[in-house]
């Protein structure tokens, strides 16, 4: 099965107090280019996540973004005995000064002591990073096979899209065949007329000669050689798509010389007709190189 290099997945968990969001997306290029943002505090996370990512994809630029939270509100509340017997302290004297000058206080209460700052703190809770790293890795499994399955369809699609040009191509090429016969009559007589004009101007010219030239031209026009190599790249570049293992590199180089055949065709013409079914292939080509170039 081939793959595009353009994917995209995103995912959400969760493990204890911990939560985390992932985000994986990629593009086209010429090699494997990983980029990871993972938090730098969980150890051995990161070359985790890459090796597993190296083995998955042979190809693209691909961004790994990964954003962990922890709830702050987790732990347990603990009394600070120390403040509490300050706040009691406190509270002693100002009763007894308020006695003092006749003033009466309302009782006080425990819910009243525990509001009072510094009284009850949030214990901290210890944080098991290795155990955290175990379930992030794992939960990594289920993105990674998202975004796989994602490159996988898109990279269907651009098979599909391939074959439809490699047919494009081959009808061009039946057309072009067709067409050899009218243009091998028509340069026939274009060179029997010229070649009668100089014998007619009494030139004298050594037979020898005129037939080289004559073979000289022949051979400048023939695009039999053309044909017949953009029919055998259309059979190598079906060969690798009906294979299982990355192609694009391969398909790249095969598209490039597609459009060097195509390029010759034109320059070799000398007919209308040939000329616009050169023109046409050029295009065809150029359309199927631009989907290569996503091909993993």
């Amino acid at each position: 099965m081939h793959h595009s290099m353009t994917g995209f997945a995103s995912l959400q968990g969760a493990e204890g107090a911990h939560s985390w969001t992932w985000d994986l997306r990629s593009v086209n290029a010429k090699g494997l280019d990983l980029r990871l943002r993972v938090p730098d505090w969980l150890p051995g996370l990161e070359a985790a996540l890459k090796s597993r990512l190296a083995k998955a994809v042979t190809r693209g630029n691909v961004t790994l973004n990964l954003r962990v939270t922890r709830e702050e509100t987790a732990g347990t509340l603990t009394l600070n005995p120390g403040v509490l017997d300050q706040v009691m302290a406190a509270l002693v004297a100002v009763e007894e000064r308020a006695m003092m000058q006749g003033i009466s206080l309302a009782p006080s209460r425990a819910a009243d002591l525990l509001s009072m700052r510094g009284v009850l703190e949030a214990g901290a809770t210890e944080d098991d990073n290795e155990a955290l790293v175990t379930a992030i890795t794992n939960d990594f499994d289920a993105l990674l096979q998202a975004f796989v399955a994602m490159r996988a369809q898109e990279g269907s699609a651009l098979v599909s899209l391939l074959r439809g040009h490699l047919d494009q191509i081959e009808t061009l090429l039946g057309q072009a065949g067709e067409v050899l016969t009218q243009r091998r009559e028509a340069m026939g007589a274009t060179l029997q007329t010229q070649l009668q004009r100089v014998l007619d101007a009494d030139v004298s010219i050594d037979d020898h000669r005129i037939a080289q030239e004559l073979a000289l031209i022949a051979v400048k026009a023939d695009v039999t050689e053309e044909l017949d190599r953009l029919t055998a790249h259309i059979t190598a570049a079906r060969g690798l798509l009906k294979g299982t293992g990355p192609a694009g590199r391969k398909l790249d180089f095969l598209a490039q010389e597609f459009n060097r055949e195509a390029n010759t065709l034109c320059s070799k013409s000398q007919h209308a007709e040939l000329t616009a079914i050169g023109l046409e292939l050029k295009a065809v080509i150029e359309q199927m190189r631009e989907q290569v170039q996503n091909l993993e």
